[in-house]
């Protein structure tokens, strides 16, 4: 009785998945108003109905079972959930559909409670109102506001101040914060720069307290002096003040709502400090709009006759990728000279003019270690202001794995098991082998690769 009872059920999972592969909509919906378990059944190799709907280009078939609430992040023996499978064979329309999510589309090859990647640098708690930077009147008033809030930067660094622990070690800085009586003498001398950053975004307002809603969020200014840093931090009330002297690493101690800050402030005052002189004819500039435009101060000049994008703040393109092993399993990382004792991490190399991200990741890959590129996937980007650059986070398969490292680039390149990078993500890094610090885009795209199907 048993033995029937289970091919009963094999017989019923089989014509279910049979009428899904075919697209025949009448038999599927007959079958799922009887039997409403076969939803999530899986047959040869792991694959659901909605996986063999997904390969032969069903929609009808696939938006049927996904009303009937399908599970879309089951994986076949592949790896492959049926976005993969929907995108592997071309079927856009239907892979369009199995992204339509609140958080997008997650390609998981364990449960699906991966949340979306946020990187640091990259948080934005200030509302830029770009459209205010041409309002003189309003940006004055704002910077005489008593709630106003000003940040000094020295040498592209900003002011902050350091907890410490017991023992004195650094555990998180935090910027300083000045008001406009504080800091006013300071913004009148002529090699100030003042850049308006935004105002801060507010929540709801309470309904006790609609006047709460009526008072115009504080504004963030942040400014550059060529004052001397020790009477700068003097004029702070904070404890352990100081401007950071390495901010590789240590504006990678700052909160994500103040890293994001300080990613928009530094690389726009950085772009000022390079383009005092017009890049056009080589007279002085002005700035404008708030400190996001220098203009030419002659009249003559070309820059001041049609579009010219120089008169605004730079940004420079930087791909950065995970290069992924044909088997799936290992992961291409490789590490320079600077770098820590063991450390290693993604490649990365500027985007050139006229080239696309997926060719500069090819290009960059194959010129620094040998190995060739074939599939590229953009998975996310980070601010990254040192001096001024967006970083685009691919992940990248290889079609060869012979190792030939440029030792003008980097010193040494290496294939990493799955479960060495886990090792080290989980358990600590070794002297042999370690990944860089979670704030950079590095570590979260190869955590990213770790907890998706790596198979593009």
């Amino acid at each position: 009785m048993t033995s029937y009872q289970l091919s009963a059920k094999e017989d019923m999972v089989e014509k279910f998945l049979d009428a899904a592969a075919r697209g025949d909509m009448s038999q599927v919906s007959i079958l799922l108003s009887h039997v409403p378990s076969l939803i999530n059944q899986t047959g040869y190799s792991g694959w659901t109905a909605l996986m063999l709907a997904a390969r032969n280009g069903h929609s009808h078939v696939v938006e049927k079972l996904l009303s009937h609430g399908c599970d879309k992040f089951i994986v076949n023996s592949s790896s492959q959930t049926a976005y993969d499978v929907a995108k592997f064979w071309g079927h856009k329309h239907i892979a369009n559909l199995l992204c339509q999510t609140d958080d997008g589309c997650r390609r998981v090859l364990q449960g699906s409670d991966i949340s979306p990647q946020e990187n640091y640098f990259s948080r934005e708690t200030l509302d830029r109102l770009s459209g205010k930077r041409t309002d003189k009147a309003w940006l004055e008033a704002k910077q005489r506001e008593p709630d106003t809030v000003y940040l000094i930067f020295s040498n592209l660094s900003p002011m902050v101040s350091t907890s410490q622990e017991d023992d004195g070690a650094a555990v998180e800085s935090k910027l300083c914060r000045f008001r406009y009586e504080a800091v006013k003498d300071l913004l009148q001398k002529p090699a100030t720069v003042l850049i308006f950053l935004g105002v801060e975004k507010r929540k709801n307002p309470s309904p006790s307290s609609p006047e709460e809603g009526i008072r115009e969020a504080p504004a963030w200014f942040a400014f550059s002096t060529d004052e001397d840093a020790a009477d700068l931090v003097k004029r702070c009330r904070e404890k352990n003040c100081s401007f950071p002297k390495m901010p590789n690493r240590d504006l990678l101690k700052l909160n994500e709502e103040e890293a994001g800050i300080v990613a928009q402030a530094r690389s726009v005052l950085a772009w000022h400090g390079r383009y005092s002189f017009c890049p056009t004819c080589g007279s002085s500039t002005k700035l404008e709009d708030g400190g996001h435009k220098r203009s030419c101060l002659n009249s003559e000049c070309r820059s001041l006759k049609g579009v010219h994008n120089t008169c605004y703040p730079r940004v420079d393109p930087v791909v950065i990728m995970l290069v992924i092993h044909p088997d799936g399993n290992q992961c291409l990382l490789g590490r320079k000279k600077v770098f820590p004792a063991g450390m290693f991490s993604c490649l990365a190399g500027f985007v050139e003019p006229g080239e696309t991200i997926e060719d500069a990741v090819r290009r960059e890959v194959e010129e620094e270690s040998g190995v060739k590129v074939g599939p590229v996937q953009y998975v996310s980007c980070q601010p990254w202001p040192m001096p001024s650059n967006l970083m685009f986070g691919c992940l990248a398969v290889a079609i060869s794995t012979d190792i030939k490292v440029d030792e003008n680039e980097i010193e040494e390149a290496q294939w990493f098991t799955r479960q060495q990078v886990i090792d080290s993500l989980f358990r600590g890094a070794s002297p042999a082998f370690n990944i860089p610090p979670r704030q950079t885009i590095a570590h979260q795209l190869i955590r990213h690769w770790i907890g998706i199907n790596a198979n593009l």
